[in-house]
């Protein structure tokens, strides 16, 4: 129980994932996040600011553009398999209990977003996490053509990717002590990103 326990420890933690899965196991949670619908409980900004940081340090031994459009591919990736899940199947797991895995509530969130913010929402729900691990199953249930699907992923991915991977790749190029503060950064991006649902769900306690 212990050794699963850290296993899951580790696999949220963006430091452990780059520095012992290497861009691999980046790339595959990166496509998880939305291409595997348990994906919303993985560190997403985080862990593509940290990326950025150890690709500016040498860790990730990679150009920063190269790894910008590795971690876009996944992205999309991603997108398109959650948009083919939600367009076959997905309209079945508003029925579907409740999991360790699986929450019905973050489903039920994204769709009142989506009704709320049409096509947009595949781009905004990239820098809102859970949003984005649920986006594509709606896009996919209501039926949103697959080619717009697509170019709003692609802009989406793209968007969320340079902002967040560029961002921790110069503050690591030109301001070297980025990486002893990384640890107070990661907790930084988690509050920002929770605020939108701490503020809905303040909001839904008021209305009643």
């Amino acid at each position: 129980m212990d050794g699963i326990f850290h296993f899951l420890k580790q696999l949220v933690n963006p430091e452990s994932i780059i520095l012992y899965g290497g861009v691999y196991l980046l790339l595959f949670i990166v496509f998880a996040e939305t291409g595997l619908f348990v994906g919303f409980f993985l560190p997403g900004d985080s862990l593509l600011f940290t990326a950025g940081l150890f690709c500016s340090t040498g860790i990730i031994n990679l150009h920063p553009v190269l790894l910008v459009v590795l971690i876009t591919a996944a992205a999309v990736a991603g997108n398109m398999v959650g948009y083919s899940f939600g367009k076959k199947v997905g309209a079945l797991l508003f029925k579907r209990k409740s999991s360790f895995f699986f929450r019905q509530e973050h489903l039920v969130a994204a769709h009142e977003f989506y009704v709320k913010h049409g096509k947009k929402t595949i781009i905004l729900s990239r820098f809102l996490p859970i949003v984005r691990t649920f986006a594509p199953i709606v896009a996919g249930i209501v039926k949103l053509g697959y080619y717009k699907f697509f170019i709003y992923s692609l802009i989406g991915a793209l968007l969320w990717v340079c902002t967040l991977v560029l961002t921790g790749y110069f503050m690591g190029k030109y301001i070297p002590s980025t990486k002893d503060y990384l640890g107070y950064i990661i907790i930084f991006l988690i509050v920002i990103t929770s605020i939108p649902f701490i503020y809905k769900s303040f909001k839904k306690k008021k209305g009643k």
